[in-house]
């Protein structure tokens, strides 16, 4: 039985020859394996290019990954023993590598178990010096590299074919709840590694429930933009719930996606809308006010009065602000605002019925007051210039009523953001109410506005997604899209967007994440302890909804720029909320920078494209220059993951998922269709029908 002095000789497979802060240079022993190396107990290929080695230390061993191999020359062998100087030798080959350290392991003692545990951390507590000898780690040194027995890492999602196909593991509060991205091109296997770590995930809690629950309270939000996620569920049944746009067919548990457009708040009706912030803007906010406001049982008369007569104010300091030749020049510009006081004292006389006591009173003193300034300066049916001293007293008059009673609505504070239902098709005729009270050019502004409001509700595709009937409760929404209490209507939630009408697709993805952000950033407020609600945000496709844009630090002025303002704003804030973020996409160079910046977790699975290559290059903090020069070349379910999910960077080859869990985004088999191995019928006919609704 040989001693641990010489078990560990039999590792060294070399000495290093030269160090750098970022590179070590190692001579190979002459005996060092060539292909196959046995002395670690179990066959192991080396050296191969980015597997690891140990260089044993004071603070107990540096990790490095070979980046290079290659033969240099030597004028004489480098015999062991005596040397016969006499002799003449030819040039010798001899074999070297280069070395990127990467991080430290550690030995520390189990006192319970009486054995020795291996623990590996992230950076390199001290470089080695030349002549350092370099070893080959054991089994168990490169199970503790690659995590896999690490008690905090629970999830298995693959394993690692530069170490002796060891399981790679991942602790689920780590790769879930600091944001990951899975990169690659099409083909690579990204969309798979995006449904395996999902189903991998819920396995492995499935297996380790406690508190006699019968499923896990997990929650996965899918924004599936081509609708390739249901196949990969499909097993699951009740545990999936997948929303598609109407049609649908019930007896596959498909539901209908329903983003109700008063769930909207005022950022996201000013984008759909494209309304102008100069008159659009302010106007489109006001009407949401007040119709959300209209539907509030049992507001007082009297509040309802006083934003009647605080419109009215308004308009009466527009007047002034235009100056007197607005009501003291032309004839008609006399008339017009003569015809607007008598309309003013009118409106006030008639309100002052619907209120009691002092109220009543004080409108009838207005009413009479502003009447008084109109005949003052009647003429027959013409009207005399009217001074600034009248509007003032006009305004002044207006005024009085506002301070008496008190804003309930802003007391209720019940803003243009409330998820408050109300009758969306009274939107454009009530903006357009509000600029026929303002007068002067708004009406040609606000008929615009309302005509695009109209057209977009009156569309039967989108009506279908945000449309207010059937009716449905906020709470029933948030119970179906986020999941109920304890995960009991199922722990995924399938959001087929394929079919979502482009000129909303944007607007119902950044209405998704916003809802689902506000109602954790609430259950945490609103917890006894302050706890909150871990949830995933799956984003497919995420180029297409987060890009990288020019006007990047403005307000969203469309659709695609709200979108990624929304889900930027998830990725800075959402962790300290329990809402994780899983991004995938084949274009991270068309991404948001600040949603990349964001992520802590990668899984890069084959990139091609230059730019994409570089700017993942940027992104990573590691030292992982050997293993991103791979990329280019990762065959399918290969992938570098790297980040705060693992310490060091690993060369993962993913769990192969079987047919049936795949999501449905395989490519196409023309051959076998041209050959008629596979056929296709088609029926245009039915295609129509559906594509049509008829």
């Amino acid at each position: 039985m040989s001693s641990p002095i010489e078990r560990l000789a039999e590792l060294v497979i070399g000495t290093v020859e030269s160090i750098s802060s970022d590179e070590i240079r190692v001579l190979l022993d002459l005996d060092a394996p060539q292909s196959t190396a046995l002395n670690t107990g179990t066959p192991t290929s080396f050296p191969r290019l980015n597997s690891y080695v140990l260089i044993p230390n004071e603070a107990g061993a540096t990790v490095a990954y070979v980046t290079w191999i290659g033969i240099e020359r030597s004028p004489y062998p480098k015999r062991s023993g005596l040397k016969d100087f006499g002799l003449i030798d030819l040039p010798f080959p001899l074999r070297k590598m280069a070395l990127t350290p990467i991080g430290t392991l550690t030995v520390r003692r189990d006192r319970r178990a009486k054995t020795s545990v291996y623990e590996l951390s992230r950076g390199v507590v001290a470089f080695p010096s030349v002549g350092d000898q370099i070893l080959i780690p054991t089994p168990e040194q490169i199970a503790a590299i690659v995590g896999a027995k690490d008690n905090d890492r629970r999830v298995r999602i693959g394993s690692s074919p530069l170490a002796a196909n060891t399981s790679i593991m991942v602790d689920p509060d780590k790769i879930f709840g600091r944001h990951v991205a899975v990169l690659g091109n099409t083909g690579s296997g990204k969309s798979c590694s995006v449904a395996g770590l999902i189903r991998w995930s819920l396995d492995a809690a499935q297996s380790a429930l406690e508190g006699g629950a019968q499923a896990p309270n997990a929650r996965f939000v899918i924004l599936d933009p081509n609708g390739e996620y249901a196949k990969a569920f499909a097993d699951k049944g009740t545990n999936v719930r997948l929303f598609r746009v109407p049609p649908i067919d019930e007896q596959k548990g498909e539901r209908a996606l329903r983003i109700p457009a008063w769930l909207w708040n005022g950022h996201e009706w000013t984008a759909v809308s494209f309304a102008r912030p100069g008159a659009q803007r302010p106007l489109l906010l006001q009407a949401l006010r007040e119709l959300k406001n209209g539907d509030l049982d049992g507001t007082p008369r009297e509040t309802i009065v006083r934003r009647y007569i605080y419109s009215y104010r308004v308009m009466i300091d527009a007047m002034l602000a235009e100056g007197a030749s607005r009501y003291a020049g032309s004839a008609g510009n006399r008339r017009q605002c003569g015809d607007l006081l008598d309309n003013i004292a009118a409106d006030c006389g008639g309100m002052a019925d619907s209120v009691d006591g002092e109220h009543r009173t004080t409108l009838q003193e207005i009413s009479a007051a502003i009447l008084g300034t109109a005949n003052s300066r009647r003429s027959g049916e013409w009207f005399n210039a009217f001074s600034v001293h009248d509007i003032e007293s006009v305004r002044d008059e207006l005024q009085r009523f506002v301070d008496l009673v008190e804003d309930a609505f802003a007391t209720a504070n019940i803003t243009e953001d409330a998820p408050i239902p109300f009758n969306v098709h009274m939107l454009p005729e009530h903006l357009e109410k509000i600029a026929a009270t303002e007068g002067g050019a708004l009406a040609g502004f606000i008929s615009t506005l309302g005509m695009r409001i109209r057209g977009m509700m009156a569309d039967p595709r989108l009506g279908q997604v945000v449309g207010s009937e059937p009716a449905i409760t906020f709470d029933t929404w948030l119970n179906d899209l986020v999941g109920s209490n304890a995960s009991a209507n199922g722990q995924v939630a399938i959001i087929d967007l394929s079919l979502v009408p482009s000129e909303i697709v944007h607007v119902v993805v950044a209405v998704l994440g916003r809802l689902t952000f506000d109602a954790l950033q609430r259950y945490r407020r609103l917890h006894p302890d302050g706890k909150s609600l871990p949830t995933t945000l799956v984003l497919e496709e995420a180029h297409s909804f987060v890009r990288r844009g020019a006007n990047e630090d403005g307000p969203a002025e469309n659709p695609a720029q709200l979108c990624r303002e929304t889900f930027e704003k998830i990725a800075r804030e959402g962790r300290k909320f329990g809402l994780g973020l899983m991004l995938s996409s084949q274009r991270p160079s068309e991404l948001s920078p600040t949603i990349l910046a964001q992520c802590n977790t990668f899984l890069l699975h084959r990139i091609v494209n230059d730019l994409d290559q570089a700017l993942v290059a940027r992104l990573v903090p590691d030292n992982v220059a050997g293993l991103l020069k791979e990329l280019p070349s990762l065959p399918s379910r290969q992938a570098v993951l790297l980040g705060w999910a693992t310490p060091i960077p690993l060369l993962v080859e993913m769990d192969e998922l079987p047919e049936e869990h795949r999501p449905q985004s395989s490519d196409p088999d023309f051959w076998d269709v041209w050959t008629g191995k596979s056929p296709r019928v088609i029926d245009w006919l039915d295609i129509v029908q559906d594509w049509t609704g008829a």
